[in-house]
């Protein structure tokens, strides 16, 4: 899997993950599946950012998921 897939779906995951986390919090209930989906996230965009050749900096990422939902969409 390319890098640059491998970041924007961990962020996307991420970001998904919030809402899940905020909602178990106000229910008073185990966070399961958002802590499973952050895990997961911080996993992912973690090994993108080891294994890409030059890295990554905050000014490339949204470059870089734009990008890649151009090239998955388009």
């Amino acid at each position: 899997m390319d890098t640059d897939l491998v970041l924007t779906v961990g962020i996307l995951l991420l970001v998904l993950s919030i809402p899940s986390l905020l909602s178990a919090w106000a229910e008073n209930r185990a966070p399961r599946m958002g802590a499973i989906m952050a895990i997961t996230a911080l996993g992912m965009i973690s090994s993108a950012l080891i294994y890409s050749p030059g890295g990554y900096t905050f000014q490339e990422v949204p470059g870089v998921i734009l990008k890649t939902v151009m090239r998955v969409f388009g």
